[in-house]
């Protein structure tokens, strides 16, 4: 009976990544399609660039307020029904979106409505996967589960262009929101927690840890402490690349929106792709080698590194396929960085903290993150979303920097204490 119940495990360990991959992709298509169709919205609502990305601000700082909450009742409750609950709420906010005719109804149903639902799932997809793979196949089943995020991007930035040209902007938002609330019907079927293991802690009647405590605990941890500053860079680089490269390439190199949606979105997430599973593969062989998990930020702070060049080529070159060269160099790298950031994470901060852990590094990147779309708005004006893109490489070799930081000086004696803590 034992050995039917762990061959369950092992079948349903892989089957929960196909369940978060589906989810993950319409999280994603989701966030993607405001991006892609945010000329034709603009024109709709007679607004600046300026405007346009404070609404894109918005959604990122009601994000970042949201998930640390998110992360709390993660580390307390049934993370799976949290992930339904998140899912039934941004795609139904998704589906009105297509209804909003002023900025505000923008603000409600775009930044705070969706937000809030998205900032739900960040923080407790990655602690119900560590709940399912130990530190010998962890890298690998999020490296395959991030694979949704850059298939999500490119298909919805295709057709949420190719829909708002034939259809209208507003159809965007209504069918992709209609397919994540009938996957949330699936998702009610077939995902579920790792049940004994949370009945048992529940039983011993240990005190679970306040918000502020477990934040106190996060930044009691240098390497942990790093990992948030590499984070935020990240997350401040995409925000303005997700946000702003359609409409560049639409206005620079006059594309459609269906062919710039797609272009913008295509050759950075399909080389992220590959660059994933690579350095998924990889960061779990580096892990086993001599010097265990502190190998990974040397992948993290390499893939920021050689991805620095990159931005700045996207943003510069006047050649269209030097461009798409560039969106392709930028993706693989810094796939580097994402196919580590949990596994890092997890291998310095206690199990009890792995949701709130999770959510404080989203909410600070998001949180800051969230500044780079009405930055750049706003600086267009003045510099050209040209200069504006390009200048963003600065922000990930400073990043690189840090993690290298946190490598040679942090990472080893966060780790001996956390398996000090392990072993009480």
């Amino acid at each position: 009976m034992a050995n039917k119940v762990n061959n369950l495990s092992k079948t349903y360990k892989w089957e929960l990544i196909f369940l978060l991959w589906i989810a993950f992709f319409l999280n994603q298509g989701d966030r993607q399609v405001f991006n892609t169709v945010l000329p034709q919205i603009q024109a709709f609502l007679g607004v600046s660039d300026g405007v346009m990305g404070m609404i894109s601000t918005c959604f990122n700082l009601f994000f970042a307020l949201t998930v640390p909450f998110a992360g709390y009742f993660a580390d307390r409750m049934s993370r799976s029904k949290l992930i339904i609950f998140s899912i039934a709420l941004f795609s139904t906010a998704t589906m009105l979106t297509g209804f909003a005719s002023t900025v505000i109804m923008m603000i409600l149903l775009r930044s705070i409505a969706t937000g809030m639902g998205e900032a739900m799932f960040g923080p407790t997809y990655p602690a119900l996967i560590a709940e399912y793979h130990d530190s010998s196949t962890r890298a690998r089943a999020m490296s395959i589960h991030q694979t949704s995020y850059y298939v999500g991007v490119i298909v919805s930035g295709f057709l949420a262009g190719l829909i708002a040209d034939k259809l209208g902007w507003q159809y965007s938002f209504l069918i992709f929101g209609a397919a994540g609330v009938l996957f949330t019907f699936v998702l009610i079927w077939r995902l579920k927690d790792k049940n004994p293991v949370r009945k048992e802690v529940a039983q011993t009647d240990v005190k679970k840890p306040s918000l502020l405590e477990a934040m106190g605990a996060i930044f009691k941890v240098p390497t942990a402490v790093c990992m948030i500053f590499g984070f935020t860079s990240l997350i401040f680089v995409l925000t303005g690349y997700l946000t702003w490269m359609p409409k560049y390439l639409k206005e620079a190199f006059e594309l459609s929106s269906a062919s710039a949606g797609f272009n913008s979105m295509f050759w950075t997430h399909a080389a992220a792709f590959v660059g994933v599973l690579v350095a998924g593969g990889l960061s779990d062989k580096v892990a086993a080698a001599k010097g265990g998990g502190k190998n990974r930020l040397i992948l993290q702070a390499g893939g920021l590194l050689l991805a620095a060049p990159c931005i700045m080529l996207m943003g510069l070159s006047k050649n269209l396929m030097i461009v798409y060269a560039a969106l392709a160099g930028f993706g693989f790298f810094r796939a580097f960085f994402d196919a580590n950031t949990y596994s890092i994470l997890y291998d310095v901060i206690p199990k009890k903290y792995h949701s709130s852990s999770s959510a404080v590094l989203q909410m600070f990147g998001f949180g800051m993150g969230s500044l780079s779309p009405v930055i750049l708005g706003f600086l267009s004006p003045r510099l050209g979303l040209s200069v504006g893109m390009a200048s963003l490489s600065i922000i990930w070799v400073i990043a690189a920097i840090v993690l290298l930081s946190a490598k040679f000086f942090f990472f080893d004696r966060d780790a001996a204490r956390l398996k000090e803590q392990e072993e009480k």
